[in-house]
């Protein structure tokens, strides 16, 4: 009955993606890892450019990674793309460049999770694993009435639970991708549409007056303030940029020479002694678990710098082949 209901609605009410449709597992797997911590609308031209630059596994594999990163730049969350570009290489190298099709080993792949590995299997392979992602948490929360914080592997594997009781063998793609769709559009965090419900008789949440509480989410830690101190030097029309390395943030992208300091700086205070460089600018971006407060120093050279081994310098005009954070884009836009 749930899945009856739900794929009538969908029927009517799913929207034209460019991805809707689609059978082919790579370009699934493009979309899903996109549809991560991004908003449909945004995507939607990312994809479209992802493709068209890596139309297939062996083209992405082959593809440099500072390339992905740089048509991948402006997303966040760049290990989704660095991720991507392992498993493509760990599909040449371990599948024959076949995307596997077995859940099992769909799960193997860098950077695929339960829910991934689900949607790719269910919809390329019609395999009936459910996709359970935040939308089919709050969405089952309320319609079944499971109200325990589904942040707790328990719960997710009772929804988990409850989703596989319901998937049609049959078309379970479909199924998953009304489910993703119904929490996507109709059953929203906030403001659902409750009164044009094709649930509405059913639902535990609207019996309850619950609507508003369900699901149950447990409170996300505090985030952490950075504070980040980048020098925009200028020589002959040139600046110097850095490659981040290690396990932090933006690996691999390039930025301004960096100081990061405990604490903000204040008035006058410098990034260092004797430093007669400028603040020009004061941007903020907050990402998942941080907060990062930077500040632009402008420091005109009269001599060509000496580099550190993981600094370039680069023509201004040929910023734009260097893949940035998109706090640093957002800086170069500033002073163009």
């Amino acid at each position: 009955m749930f899945a009856d209901t739900l794929l009538a609605w969908y029927g009517e009410n799913q929207r034209s993606l460019p991805w809707r449709g689609e059978s082919d597992p790579y370009k699934i797997w493009v979309s899903e890892i996109i549809l991560q911590q991004t908003r449909v609308q945004q995507g939607w031209d990312y994809y479209l450019r992802f493709i068209d630059t890596f139309p297939d596994v062996g083209a992405l594999a082959r593809a440099p990674e500072e390339q992905v990163l740089r048509v991948w730049q402006g997303l966040g969350y760049y290990s989704r793309a660095r991720n991507m570009h392992a498993a493509a290489q760990q599909i040449v190298n371990e599948h024959h460049g076949t995307f596997p099709r077995h859940y099992e080993e769909i799960r193997k792949l860098k950077g695929i999770g339960d829910y991934t590995a689900a949607a790719i299997a269910s919809i390329a392979f019609r395999l009936p694993y459910p996709a359970v992602d935040g939308n089919v948490l709050r969405i089952c929360s309320r319609i079944f009435g499971v109200c325990d914080d589904i942040m707790l592997p328990a719960t997710r594997k009772q929804i988990t639970e409850i989703c596989a009781k319901h998937i049609p063998t049959d078309d379970p793609g479909t199924f998953n991708q009304a489910c993703m769709e119904f929490g996507a559009i109709w059953c929203t965090p906030k403001n659902p549409k409750c009164d044009d419900c094709p649930f509405r008789s059913s639902c535990y949440a609207l019996k309850h007056g619950l609507t508003e509480t369900l699901p149950l989410k447990s409170k996300s830690k505090t985030k952490q303030d950075r504070f980040f101190h980048y020098t925009f030097y200028l020589y002959n029309n040139n600046t110097i940029l850095e490659k981040r390395t290690g396990q932090d943030i933006w690996r691999n992208l390039y930025q301004l020479p960096l100081h990061e300091s405990s604490e903000p700086l204040h008035g006058g205070q410098k990034t260092k002694k004797n430093d007669d460089s400028t603040k020009i600018l004061e941007l903020k971006e907050t990402l998942s678990h941080q907060i990062i407060h930077a500040y632009f120093y402008l420091k005109k050279l009269k001599k060509k710098p000496e580099l550190a081994e993981n600094q370039i310098l680069v023509p201004m005009d040929q910023l734009h082949n260097y893949p940035m954070p998109k706090i640093m884009t957002q800086f170069f836009d500033h002073i163009s």
